[in-house]
């Protein structure tokens, strides 16, 4: 378990403040695009090895920079990661955030890592359920208790362990991520370099539809499919997400730190308007 238990798995009573959130994100719900509804459990479309042409470039980062400054009251970090060409870039803060729900990501695929190691069981007991359960109200939901369930089983070592491998920096006691830390976790999880297809497809298919859709999923217009887990925890507000179109697929991670949690429909709002800059890209 973490050090601080009662800060580090309580993003589920954050949801409380989804009421407080929704009345300001209704008019900008209003004006965003809509994207297709995904289907669960579906096929994702994975990135394409046809060439494409890059987006421009200067533009986007004209856009994302112009969203910073425009709101240098916040803590911000961005993180894109263009899954053809394998090219990073980072805007904002690039020191490490504490991750909150976000992390939850990372101790699913370790968990199916022990699951193809042959060391647990998608059957295995765990709470009053399943391991297979809680991997989904932990990913779907953002259910805390099925993360501390799931944590424990994984152990702070091995995830540790687990990220170190991917060539990223995690501590399980402070929760802290680097938004390019997050970004290599999906961009290898999308490109099936962590699981096996049937456990990337589930894990991915648990990663659509979730119990807040406000953040990148609202920005994004029609064409876009989008697999993403949302952290909201105190001050901080985040959004990691693989956006794929039939041609082109980036990870696009923005973590964000205000004062609390009364700020977040203006930081619901950078979100919205990063992710739309960048759906640009993609359509």
């Amino acid at each position: 378990m973490p050090r601080n238990p009662s800060r580090h798995f309580r993003c589920a009573r954050a949801l409380v403040f989804v009421a407080l959130l929704a009345a300001a994100v209704l008019f900008l719900l209003q004006l965003a695009p809509q994207r297709s509804s995904a289907v669960k459990g579906g096929t994702a479309a994975f990135p394409s090895s046809a060439p494409t042409s890059a987006p421009n470039s200067s533009s986007l980062d004209a856009a994302i920079n112009g969203v910073l400054a425009d709101n240098s009251q916040y803590q911000v970090g961005v993180a894109l990661l263009d899954l053809n060409s394998g090219a990073l870039k980072q805007y904002g803060v690039e020191e490490p955030f504490e991750a909150a729900s976000t992390a939850k990501v990372l101790t699913a695929v370790a968990y199916y890592m022990l699951v193809e190691a042959g060391d647990a069981s998608l059957d295995d007991p765990m709470g009053d359920y399943t391991a297979r359960f809680q991997l989904q109200e932990m990913v779907q939901d953002s259910d805390n208790d099925s993360w501390a369930l799931l944590s424990d089983a994984v152990g702070h070592d091995r995830l540790r362990a687990d990220a170190a491998a991917m060539g990223v920096s995690y501590d399980p006691e402070e929760n802290t991520l680097t938004t390019a830390g997050m970004a290599r976790i999906l961009a290898d999880l999308y490109g099936g370099k962590l699981l096996n297809q049937e456990h990337t497809q589930q894990l991915l298919s648990y990663m659509q539809d979730t119990n807040n859709e406000d953040l990148i999923p609202a920005a994004l217009p029609a064409g876009v499919s989008v697999f993403h887990k949302y952290g909201l925890l105190d001050d901080e507000l985040h959004d990691a997400a693989i956006l794929a179109t039939a041609t082109r697929s980036v990870v696009l991670v923005v973590y964000t730190k205000g004062t609390d949690l009364t700020d977040v429909p203006q930081r619901t709002a950078v979100i919205h308007r990063i992710a739309a800059a960048v759906a640009q890209t993609l359509t």
